[in-house]
């Protein structure tokens, strides 16, 4: 059975930092491309970062780049997302997405980020 699960959200000042985590089990975590994605409250959910199988290539959103760094460890089977530099607009569920053309994706359940003072 596929599951992720993230972890690591909460609230923060602005200026702060999180790492977000995000465990799967139930498949070869190696054979996906691994996203995170963010749902602010009364908009649509958007692309956050995206890094490959083995992590060689990494996309982020404009208004993230030089903020928050995606990685991944699969000997962990785990993901990451650093934020770093937190804004009130990065406030958000985040969710951690996997995809492979064979199977198409699978989601974790959510994390709430909250910036604010």
């Amino acid at each position: 059975q596929v599951q992720l699960v993230e972890s690591g959200g909460g609230l923060v000042q602005p200026g702060g930092s999180l790492t977000l985590t995000c465990v799967v089990s139930g498949f070869t975590f190696s054979n996906y491309v691994m996203y995170w994605y963010r749902q602010a409250p009364g908009k649509e959910r958007e692309l956050v970062a995206g890094i490959l199988s083995f992590g060689q290539t990494t996309d982020y959103l404009d208004s993230v780049k030089g903020r928050f760094t995606i990685s991944r460890d699969n000997a962990k089977n785990t993901g990451y997302l650093q934020m770093n530099s937190l804004k009130s607009e990065d406030t958000a569920v985040y969710y951690c997405n996997i995809w492979r053309a064979a199977t198409g994706d699978y989601w974790g359940q959510g994390t709430q980020v909250t910036v604010s003072s």
